[in-house]
């Protein structure tokens, strides 16, 4: 009998065959999204030190302010709040990593809003 792969198991894998190809640099760092239910992760991160440079995500600020993570909205300030620290940093070139998630809504709003914001990928 076959047994089905869960969703989050295939997206490993997906993201283990995109991270073969995409290399972040102190010049060019990986922009690394995580999504989960209720919140979204990002962080721009140089592999070749292994440091994360910038981190954001949508569980900041104090528990009475916080809003949930899991909806377009949120993820469009968080794109905005990494651009933002990024070139705080002098950071404007970036190396887009999905994480294995379809580029389609939460995860394509957070790459538009860093866009805006004047991250270049």
């Amino acid at each position: 009998m076959f047994t089905k792969a869960s969703k989050n198991e295939t997206r490993r894998h997906v993201h283990d065959r995109i991270r073969k190809k995409v290399l972040g640099t102190p010049e060019r760092p990986r922009l690394n999204v995580y999504r989960s239910l209720n919140h979204i992760y990002v962080q721009l991160v140089d592999d070749l030190q292994g440091t994360t440079l910038v981190a954001a995500n949508s569980a900041e600020g104090k528990k009475g302010e916080r809003r949930t993570g899991g909806n377009v909205a949120s993820a469009k300030a968080v794109g905005k709040a990494i651009a933002e620290r990024a070139q705080a940093k002098g950071i404007t070139k970036v190396v887009f990593d999905r994480g294995g998630y379809i580029y389609h809504g939460r995860v394509k709003a957070l790459a538009d809003a860093a866009r805006e914001a004047g991250l270049k990928f």
